[in-house]
Order: C-alpha cells, then structure tokens, then sequence
C-alpha cells in the first residue's frame, strides 16, 4: 500500500493523479469490504464447529466484545454465493424484427435488475453485460451470473449439458427434468389447462476453462428467471450455507401474476444437488 501511494503521489498531471487516486481508493475500498466479509465469514465457521466467541477472542488476540461486534455487524457472508469483488449479470439480447436491431426484453430487465440491486445490497460492486442475440458469451469470467437458457446460447447449452441430475430436454416444449428421481418439469403455459406458474434452473456451474465457475439462472419462460432472483433475495443465507462456493443445481417453481409477471411465490421443488457428490 505505501508503495502504491507513492507511485500515485508522484504523478504530475494532476488530472491523471486525481483519476489514479480515485480507481485506487475505490480498489481499496472494496478490498475493505472483502476482508470484513472474511472475518465476520470466519467468525462464523468457527463458532459453527463448536467453539465459543470467548474461545475465538482469545486464540485471535481480540476482546470477546470485538469478536461479536464483528459477528453481528459489517457486510454478511451469504454474498460470496455471487462473487468476490465486482459481479457482472449478463441477461440476453433478442431480435426485434419490428425495430430491426438487438433489443433487451422486460422481463429479462427485471430479472437483471433483480439480481443487481441485491449484489448491491451486500455492498458489492456489479456492471451489466449481455449474451448476444447468436449467444456469444464469454462463460470464462470471475464473479459472473448469466440469465440464459439453453435455447438461446450454444455456449449455455454445453454448459449445462455438464449438469450430472438436472437435464435440459425438448420434445414439443422444453421442460427440466431430475435424472435422480425421473421427474420431468413443464411451465404452467403449456398445460392443459394452463397455470399461472413456471420452473427455473439455478446452478453454479463449470467455466469452459476450468478455471473456476460461473452462476447460471434460467426459466422455461421469462417469468421463471424472474423468479429465481425472487427467490435468492430471500433465501440466499440458507442456499449460501448448503452450497458454499461448490458446484451445484436446483429447480425453483415460481407463481406469477397475469397482469406484471411479479413473482407472487417461489419455492425449491427439487433438493439442491452438490455436483462434487456426483
């Protein structure tokens, strides 16, 4: 750090040292966030194996009042489930043929949206990014959550043929289907008669690279997605605790209203599947 300082120091122009300032204090403040996210994280696992806030104040060198100051306050531990440090939420582009260009759906804003404002609320920093219309996307990214199914991108659809119990399949419509328990699952719309109602996939899958991994959403239809973000603002403590930052999927089953495509009630109808298990 004062090495860094330094060199910002002795830059002359002062419009290039007031930029280098800036980029490096934001840096700094998000490593700031990070380390604090570790702490309060580590205070967490420790007193989970059984050890009391005493135990841990003494073995660390810090008062047992700083110990649960620390516990109870500062950014929460659930929000590594979407990265370290800056997260992009890439949604897809579609074609619009009456405006004759690439257009990005509201449904699909929403659900970005969705997921942007809740890495926010851990003080996260995210930028948005899109999958192409042909469905370029670079999956080799860290801190990336991709709204997008397998229909739309040849690059999600080898990605989740990676699944070892969730499947992609299409006969006359697309539905998921659980390979554990034979169970195939269909939107509401293409029931007869049709509900109110889709399933969505959520999983932590392989990067193409190997290089670590990548958070994929995708519902049958749009209102699918737009339920898993619903689902993981209120859940993503408890999936945080299952998963960590292991791979694995699940289905969410969310109802919806007609009239917004809000999601009205969202649930897990499938276990949440650990890959590493498989």
């Amino acid at each position: 750090m004062p090495g860094q300082f330094e060199r910002i120091a002795e830059i002359e122009d002062p419009f290039e040292l007031l930029r280098a300032a800036t980029e490096r204090l934001a840096e700094a403040q998000q490593e700031v966030t990070e380390l604090s996210r570790l702490r309060r994280r580590l205070i967490q696992d420790l007193h989970s194996q059984g050890m009391s806030y005493a135990q841990i104040a003494e073995k660390a060198g810090l008062s047992r009042g700083r110990i649960h100051q620390i516990r109870h306050t500062g950014p929460a531990p659930e929000a590594a489930f979407l990265g370290v440090g800056t997260v992009t939420v890439a949604t897809p582009l579609r074609h619009d043929p009456l405006k004759g260009r690439p257009v990005l759906s509201l449904d699909d804003m929403a659900t970005g949206q969705a997921l942007e404002d809740l890495v926010r609320s851990f003080d996260m920093q995210t930028v948005s990014d899109h999958v192409s219309v042909d469905g370029v996307i670079d999956l080799n990214r860290p801190n990336l959550v991709v709204v997008c199914g397998p229909a739309m991108s040849e690059a999600m659809r080898n990605a989740y043929d990676t699944d070892p119990v969730l499947r992609w399949e299409r006969t006359d419509a697309w539905q998921l289907t659980d390979t554990r328990t034979g169970q195939s699952y269909r939107s509401g719309q293409e029931m007869d008669p049709q509900e109110l109602m889709d399933v969505a996939y959520v999983g932590r899958l392989a990067r193409p690279d190997g290089q670590g991994t990548f958070l994929a959403i995708a519902g049958i239809h749009p209102q699918g997605s737009r339920g898993v973000a619903h689902f993981l603002n209120r859940e993503i403590a408890s999936l945080w605790g299952q998963v960590r930052d292991e791979r694995f999927s699940a289905l969410v089953r969310t109802v919806y209203d007609p009239a917004t495509n809000e999601p009205e009630h969202t649930e897990l109808i499938t276990p949440v599947y650990h890959h590493g298990q498989d």
